[in-house]
């Protein structure tokens, strides 16, 4: 029982863990990035002013490869833990 409570205990000090580095990142990309767009507009990436890409695609391009990139730390977390489900 002691096993049990000590892998249920590392589980969710990993995930909470995996869950703030993601929420961060999430945070820059949702609000830190567009509070610099006026001067990230005078960089140019691929003819398209940075702060204007980033808030039209590249935002949106990082949330969706972030939502597979813990889809997959999450499993590993899992799989280590044995909490995976099969």
């Amino acid at each position: 029982m002691a096993t049990d409570t000590a892998q249920r205990e590392a589980h969710w000090h990993r995930t909470r863990n995996l869950m703030f580095v993601h929420l961060a990142i999430w945070f820059i990309f949702a609000f830190v990035v567009h509070w610099f767009a006026p001067q990230l507009n005078k960089i140019s990436f691929l003819g398209f002013p940075v702060g204007f890409y980033m808030a039209a695609q590249g935002s949106l391009a990082v949330f969706v490869i972030q939502l597979f990139v813990f889809v997959k730390q999450q499993d590993k977390i899992d799989r280590e833990t044995g909490m995976a489900e099969d």
